[in-house]
């Protein structure tokens, strides 16, 4: 089930966080910037997991802090790999593959929710109204509610639980 909301991603109740990179990816700006200030253990371990793994666009990897908080970050983009390389654009394929790979992972852990950005359209490049059709394709039909931040509210927590800030897609 989809639920869209608004407010700070980073704030979510949700069983995990999601969000877009390319493998190798510096954390340097947007969501992932965010998310490598709030928790920098993460950041440490994404390299060291991209150095030794080599990680192709199209799947995820999960990090799971200390705190029991669970980021899954989903390959979107292409790799940047080299001295100065910077991350490719995002395409549908990558999406797709990595929306496939979250489906998986959600089944294999049994997240109950699991709180995303409007994926891949930041630095990833992407126009919202090609992605959110793969969202609703690959995981609306799940059991795990899926709270899409649709509008970044910073230091606002969204109302996850309440149906007057969510729209519900039905398949």
């Amino acid at each position: 089930m989809i639920r869209y909301v608004e407010g700070d991603l980073l704030l979510s109740k949700a069983d995990a966080i999601a969000h877009g990179v390319a493998p190798n990816d510096d954390f340097h700006q947007g969501l992932a910037l965010a998310i490598r200030e709030q928790w920098p253990a993460l950041y440490k371990d994404f390299r060291h997991y991209c150095r030794v793994e080599h990680p192709k666009a199209g799947g995820l990897w999960a990090w799971r802090g200390t705190n029991r908080q669970t980021i899954l970050s989903l390959f979107t983009q292409e790799a940047a790999y080299g001295q100065g390389a910077k991350p490719g654009k995002a395409t549908l394929e990558d999406v797709r593959h990595a929306l496939i790979a979250l489906a998986a992972d959600c089944e294999k852990e049994g997240y109950k929710s699991v709180g995303l950005p409007r994926l891949a359209t930041g630095v990833g490049g992407l126009a919202w109204s090609e992605v959110e059709p793969l969202l609703e394709r690959y995981l609306g039909k799940l059991p795990t509610v899926f709270y899409v931040y649709r509008t970044y509210h910073k230091g606002i927590a969204a109302n996850e639980d309440g149906r007057d800030t969510a729209k519900e897609l039905r398949a």
